[in-house]
């Protein structure tokens, strides 16, 4: 059987999965934000994150039709910073770097990523699809992806 994965611009409609997600315990943990979100404002953070696609561009990954996980690029400075979830029924899959994959090619800028220590399977992702440590900072692993200019702010 053929794996169909895709990549698709996030909605309105995927607004419960993607709070589901984002408030799964180990989501939380990998997060820099570990708070329960409530459903207002997650509402809130995903209108805002859909009117503004010059500072935020938000996706969903289906395989096989599939809602498996998503990711997301917000502008920083000269940049953009790249961040993912993978659905907790679809991790251990290669969900993230077959995100990751499909998502840096669309991209002619800078690239950017920033790991929690101790978050080993987005760093082993991060690592994979090329990402370079960069820095490591209060708990976090700054990385740069080398095949893009990159100027540090």
């Amino acid at each position: 059987m053929t794996i169909s994965f895709q990549l698709r611009p996030a909605n309105r409609n995927d607004a419960e999965r993607l709070l589901v997600w984002r408030n799964d315990p180990q989501t939380r943990q990998a997060s820099h934000h570990g708070e329960v979100i409530s459903l207002e404002a997650h509402m809130a953070w995903l209108e805002k994150s859909l009117k503004s696609p010059d500072q935020r561009r938000l996706w969903v990954a289906e395989m096989n039709g599939k809602a498996v996980g998503t990711c997301r690029a917000d502008r920083v400075e000269n940049a953009w910073e790249l961040s993912w979830t993978v659905a907790p029924e679809s991790r251990g899959q290669g969900v993230a770097h077959q995100m990751l994959s499909q998502l840096m090619p669309l991209f002619n800028e800078p690239l950017s990523a920033q790991v929690k220590i101790g978050n080993i399977a987005s760093v082993k992702v991060a690592e994979r699809v090329g990402f370079v440590l960069d820095k490591q900072e209060q708990g976090v692993l700054f990385y740069v992806y080398p095949n893009k200019p990159f100027m540090a702010g």
